[in-house]
């Protein structure tokens, strides 16, 4: 199944109702304590309900929602790409669509909610049959299931969802679908939950604030933080046992023979000798693979190399870590939650961790969620791929990225409104877009001006000649970002470069994009 949405409620800063999409590929995008990470800590609160990296705890509450008795956590996730068949009774396959269990829009809704920041309780929001004579069908036992059935024909009375089905194909014209919330927590329907469980994804986080210190297990080596995982495989540990049982007999058969011989010379030492074997149990087998490592060429340790490698290490070790898990809980799809990525990286790197993140979400049934400060990442990225959040505080907003939404149509514009990141690169941008509309002139009119000394050499004397011009303040930095050659001109500073920006994006939405 693929994360198509969720929708978070009163937890930390999301206070209303705030609904997110996701593609393959998903980048959140905005400043420091927007609610990024938020975002990826609630996924791994769902996915992995209170066992994997995030604990639920009464601060998650909305501090203004509390103070005013709203103590209730709501997360829910869309899904689509659903399995055609599943089995919610004992080995009796059926389908989501025949269990009326798809929301309106024919999607899997799932809310888990968490009375104040508590134990979930599990509801599937689905369009489902409301008539009194054929609801509730999916909480009750096949006894009861038989007498709502009466003398209604179905195919097999053993199974369930037959039952089920006969009876919903009976009131066919009088289903009264509606769209209601299923307690699935409840003990008649827990078994649905139960079994939806093993088709949902795996969901790994890695989060940005991982420890990267030389004493860290999994900095100092993979390998060694794999050991003990790989040790406590259940074959693993039965043959580990069997060889602490031979060598137990072993020293039990030296010792035996060592204490006769003894006894044959003084009994009375030999008497007070006992052969002390540790149990199979006891071994600290960690201990006999403590060298394993990845190494450089030059045996140069994991936790001596630069921040970048450890980090961009471990990385791909969490990847490997998250496919393992993929691969023994028998589940298709995998969703990699990453923060900042960029982290510590050369910008090369950083490149290649975005190309690889795309190939990766290529794959069938494979997801990609990170957050990133990095404006060079983002123009890495197509526009589909990005979520903008905007505020703080009561009001958040996360917003696609449309390109023809925006006053302009560039990855440059998603830097400037997230990171605020003013460079010249874009001032070039909106000065060529303004220009190609054929608009300049309009809106280089009635802008104060300022003095531009112009150098053109003459061609056949080789002479250099000085002009005077009063440009208008983005034609002064366009010529100077053109010319950095000419150094008869004051510089712009970075306060100018911010003004001329706003200047032309304003132009672009009141005279273009109106």
């Amino acid at each position: 199944m693929n994360l198509k949405k969720i929708i978070i409620e009163n937890f930390r800063t999301y206070k209303n109702r705030t609904e997110i999409e996701f593609n393959n590929l998903t980048a959140f995008i905005g400043k420091n304590d927007c609610g990024k990470s938020t975002i990826l800590e609630a996924l791994d609160i769902f996915f992995n309900s209170g066992n994997g990296i995030i604990k639920l705890d009464s601060e998650d509450i909305n501090k203004e929602n509390k103070n005013q008795g709203n103590e209730d956590i709501f997360i829910t996730a869309i899904f689509d790409n659903f399995p055609s068949s599943i089995t919610i009774d004992a080995t009796n396959p059926t389908s989501l669509q025949n269990e009326y269990l798809l929301n309106k829009d024919g999607f899997l809704e799932i809310i888990k909610k968490y009375p104040k920041a508590g134990k979930e309780k599990v509801f599937i929001k689905a369009n489902h049959p409301t008539n009194p004579k054929c609801s509730d069908l999916l909480t009750k036992k096949i006894a009861d299931l038989k007498k709502d059935l009466g003398n209604i024909e179905c195919d097999d009375k053993t199974k369930s969802a037959s039952i089920r089905k006969a009876i919903w194909n009976h009131y066919h014209d009088d289903l009264q679908l509606n769209e209601i919330e299923i307690d699935v927590s409840k003990e008649d329907a827990k078994n649905i939950w139960d079994q939806l469980k093993f088709y949902m994804p795996i969901y790994a986080l890695f989060q940005s604030d991982r420890k990267n210190s030389d004493s860290d297990d999994e900095v100092q080596d993979p390998l060694k933080a794999a050991v003990s995982q790989i040790l406590n495989d259940d074959s693993i540990k039965s043959k580990l046992q069997e060889i602490s049982q031979t060598v137990e007999e072993k020293l039990k058969e030296v010792s035996t023979r060592t204490l006769e011989k003894l006894r044959e010379m003084d009994p009375e030492v030999a008497n007070s000798l006992n052969p002390i074997i540790p149990k199979g149990n006891e071994l600290k087998w960690t201990d006999v693979f403590k060298r394993v490592s990845i190494s450089g060429d030059n045996n140069i340790p994991i936790n001596k190399r630069g921040s970048g490698i450890k980090r961009l290490i471990l990385i791909n070790f969490f990847r490997a870590e998250a496919d393992r898990r993929k691969t023994e809980r028998n589940v298709p799809n995998i969703i990699y939650a990453i923060e900042e990525p960029e982290t510590a990286q050369h910008p090369d790197y950083q490149r290649k961790l975005i190309e690889a993140f795309k190939e990766l979400s290529m794959q069938a049934n494979t997801q990609i969620i990170i957050t990133t400060h990095s404006p060079y990442v983002v123009k890495q990225l197509d526009f589909d791929n990005l979520r903008l959040i905007i505020g703080n505080g009561e009001r958040i907003s996360v917003e696609n990225v449309n390109r023809n939404d925006l006053p302009y149509p560039s990855l440059n514009e998603i830097n400037y409104v997230a990171f605020n990141e003013a460079d010249e690169e874009y001032h070039n941008e909106l000065y060529g877009f303004i220009e190609s509309e054929g608009k300049l002139g309009q809106f280089k009119n009635g802008k104060p001006t300022r003095t531009y000394l112009k150098e053109n050499r003459d061609r056949r004397t080789q002479n250099l000649n000085v002009t005077t011009l009063d440009l208008p303040l983005s034609e002064y930095i366009r010529h100077q970002i053109h010319h950095p050659e000419n150094q008869r001109n004051t510089r712009y500073t970075r306060e100018e470069l911010n003004t001329s920006i706003e200047l032309m994006r304003d132009f672009i939405r009141n005279e273009i994009r109106t």
